[in-house]
């Protein structure tokens, strides 16, 4: 019998995309104007900000000296500590609140037809292109003493006068919630676009009850949405300025209010520093922490 002859097969091509030793420096160059841009700036800022919050100066520390003599002076404050509480409970109960608020709409907005999505995408962003300062003002009308709010109480009887609803921590709080809900709402929006239209009906079909196809199909779905927006949200009411100070003013003090005062009004820089190291590490922390909780709640892969 004949033997058969065989042919070795032929080398495949190289990709023509494969990198070659002489790209490697090109392809930096072309990131460079990008990269150059980061670093001074975000990167370089925040750099200097750290260094300057452990730069201590003072007959008693000598000139130039390191340490960290600003945040143990602005740790041992009880105000400080209740500034730094307030911060955190108000930012956190409007982000728990707005992802529970504006989860049902996202799904309403999703499902409707293109045409009336576009409408209500169009009023939800709205609010956006309005200053901070006008929206503060109008709830100080509101919530005024002869304000819709306070009329509308004493008009129901549940008080014989006006109440103080300004300059309150549930004033802040309410500011707050209106001003940044929609990045929450959009964020939400957006990752339900990107999920598939029959998965909810797969879960039903399989036995699943509408609250464990919601639990364990829907929510691991978007919670991206859910991620990105808390961040914002939270972002945002941390390090908000305006709101808290025309609704909360000196009785309702946070941090960035407090930042504003010890620059414009105690001239304390020292302490300024150690305030704005605090709010990136907050926003940094909340960040982080949404995307653990996420990942814990995303479905294993084999």
């Amino acid at each position: 019998m004949p033997a058969l002859a065989v042919t070795p097969p032929s080398p495949m091509p190289a990709p023509a995309s494969a990198a070659k030793p002489g790209q490697a420096p090109w392809r930096w160059l072309l990131i460079a104007p990008a990269l150059a841009f980061v670093v001074l700036a975000f990167l370089l800022p925040v750099l200097l900000l750290l260094l300057a919050s452990f730069r201590v100066e003072g007959a008693g520390s000598g000139a130039g000296s390191w340490g960290l003599a600003h945040f143990t002076e602005f740790f041992a404050s009880a105000l400080n500590w209740q500034i730094l509480w307030r911060t955190l409970r108000i930012a956190g109960l409007v982000t728990l609140l707005s992802a529970l608020i504006c989860y049902p709409p996202a799904q309403a907005i999703v499902r409707v037809s293109g045409r009336y999505r576009s409408l209500l995408m169009a009023l939800t962003i709205l609010p956006l292109m309005i200053a901070p300062v006008p929206r503060t003002y109008a709830w100080i009308v509101l919530l005024g003493r002869n304000g819709f709010v306070n009329d509308v109480i004493v008009w129901l009887g549940l008080s014989a006068e006006p109440l103080r609803l300004l300059f309150t921590e549930g004033a802040v709080f309410i500011g707050l919630l209106q001003l940044f809900a929609p990045l929450m709402l959009i964020s939400q929006v957006s990752a339900m676009e990107n999920m598939p239209r029959d998965v909810e009906a797969a879960a039903r079909s399989l036995g699943a009850t509408p609250l464990q196809a919601f639990w364990r199909v829907t929510l691991p779905l978007t919670q991206e949405g859910l991620v990105v927006g808390g961040t914002l949200v939270f972002t945002g009411c941390v390090t908000a300025y305006v709101t808290p100070a025309l609704l909360g003013g000196p009785q309702v003090l946070m941090l960035e209010t407090l930042l504003y005062q010890k620059v414009n009004v105690e001239g304390d820089l020292g302490a300024a520093n150690v305030i704005a190291v605090i709010l990136i590490v907050l926003t940094l922390a909340m960040s982080v922490l949404l995307k653990r909780l996420a990942h814990r709640r995303s479905p294993r892969r084999p």
